[in-house]
């Protein structure tokens, strides 16, 4: 599917990572990554510099760092990674 009015190619799934690193172990976000890509053609990934959450300061970009692990076995034009800076805080 095309993203907005943008060239881009998305697939109609978008794979959310936020669990990486509590809920999950970076293996297993590099598993579900490969079966999103591999399996299902998922090339659309959602993630965020305060993941995991619930949000914390010892793990905040732990998300982000599965992703750059399993990254490199892939060609960087065919994967589209969303993501949004929100800063880590007691309040949240």
């Amino acid at each position: 599917s095309k993203l907005g009015d943008s060239d881009l190619m998305v697939s109609r799934c978008c794979l959310g990572t936020m669990t990486w690193g509590n809920q999950n172990t970076p293996e297993e976000g590099c598993a579900q990554l490969d079966m999103a890509f591999d399996e299902f053609g998922v090339n659309f990934i959602d993630t965020a510099e305060m993941y995991p959450v619930p949000p914390s300061e010892q793990k905040q970009g732990d998300t982000d760092r599965v992703i750059a692990k399993w990254l490199p076995k892939r060609k960087r034009e065919d994967i589209i990674l969303a993501t949004k800076v929100a800063g880590y805080s007691k309040a949240t």
